[in-house]
């Protein structure tokens, strides 16, 4: 028997994204068409990002839990949510969850030092990587992050919010993250982490001058794993 998973969808493309790779993945230990059992649950974006824009990150959270809830009630034994920047409101609520969470910066992380990166860099939106999701796991891995310059930050941040959650993937764009992930390397990191959902629609890991780590695939595998 395999367990229950529950997706607390934010954006439409991240977990569009994750739901995909754990169906398609699943057969590959389940068999042909099998995958465990999924329910999907998501508020809007534009509802998560007013609080986020209003630096509300406990009711981020509740938020959270409010969606987990109904995943619970419909049979959710084990949670996990594609979307980075909101984690830091889950950070704050976790521990009253009506269900385990796996936690998509933790995975990342645990990813980053099996594969044995030294020091990461982190794309995402401008709350993600100027905030403490990443830095609060990739530190007791003792791996070292680095982001990209204040500049970068915005940009990146308006191609995510601007093209990427809206399913418009542009080829100057992503030219413009392949030369954000040049400087990281310069800036001596090993591995990217594209901590982002909607990221690995952009940059796969033969468009990056560097080793990929895929938040959204990492985070769907995880579940797969501890569903099965």
């Amino acid at each position: 028997m395999t367990k229950h998973i529950g997706i607390v969808a934010v954006s439409a493309e991240g977990a569009a994204l994750c739901y995909r790779t754990i169906c398609l993945e699943g057969s590959g230990f389940l068999g042909p068409h099998e995958h465990p059992e999924i329910t999907l649950h998501g508020f809007t974006l534009g509802s998560y990002q007013r609080l986020v824009d209003e630096d509300r990150w406990d009711a981020v959270g509740e938020m959270m839990l409010e969606s987990a809830a109904k995943l619970v009630q419909s049979g959710a034994q084990l949670l996990i949510c594609p979307d980075n920047t909101v984690h830091q409101g889950l950070d704050l609520v976790r521990e009253r969850s009506p269900a385990p969470w796996i936690h998509i910066a933790e995975e990342v992380a645990d990813e980053a030092r099996r594969r044995g990166f030294k020091r990461v860099g982190i794309l995402g939106t401008r709350y993600l990587m100027e905030g403490p999701v990443y830095p609060s796991k990739l530190a007791p891995a003792g791996i070292e992050y680095r982001i990209p310059n204040v500049e970068q930050r915005e940009r990146i941040n308006q191609i995510i919010y601007g093209e990427l959650v809206n399913a418009r993937i542009l080829p100057e764009s992503r030219a413009y993250f392949q030369n954000a992930i040049r400087d990281l390397a310069a800036d001596g990191c090993d591995a990217i982490a594209l901590s982002c959902t909607e990221i690995p629609l952009l940059i796969s890991p033969a468009d990056s001058p560097l080793p990929v780590l895929d938040s959204t695939r990492i985070l769907a595998r995880a579940a797969l794993r501890k569903a099965i």
